[in-house]
């Protein structure tokens, strides 16, 4: 059994090192310990029984009607469990309450994000990403990440 919280700072440590590992292996781009304590209030973290954090994700707010599916990783040992859904999940729930309407992703899992409901889109649709983080991205202007846009509708 796994249980799903907003992170803590005594996390950023552990979601650094995941993301760590997982750039790494050309899964994600890295982030550095000031992005994530600049950014702890977006991210979500699964823990397991015994309160050992197994991954995290977080939702970056881009826009009035647009935020980010970000730093999503699950570690390696515990992958395949749905631990991951959970985590976008809750991070589209908070989009709904938020009245976000749009949520996008930039990622090399293109079939996990299909399956969740998101649709590949252009880059170019989402010019207030591109004007922001990826301008500073070691990778632009030759992104090999695919968008993916799910429309979400707000909690009324």
């Amino acid at each position: 059994m796994s249980a799903i919280r907003k992170a803590r700072m005594g996390d950023v440590k552990y979601i650094h090192k995941l993301l760590f590992d997982c750039a790494q292996r050309g899964q994600l781009l890295a982030r550095s310990l000031s992005r994530i304590y600049g950014s702890i209030r977006d991210f979500y973290v699964v823990e397991d029984e015994a309160g050992g954090l197994m991954g995290c994700c977080a939702l970056s707010i881009c826009w009035e009607d647009l935020a980010e599916i970000r730093s999503l990783a699950v570690a390696e040992d515990r992958r395949g469990q749905g631990l991951g859904r959970t985590l976008v999940t809750a991070c589209l729930d908070e989009a709904r309450e938020l009245g976000l309407s749009r949520v996008f992703a930039l990622t090399y899992e293109v079939g996990f994000f299909g399956h969740m409901g998101f649709a590949q889109v252009e880059k170019n649709d989402l010019p207030q990403k591109v004007w922001t983080d990826c301008l500073n991205c070691p990778k632009f202007p030759e992104c090999d990440e695919t968008a993916m846009l799910i429309k979400v509708e707000a909690v009324a």
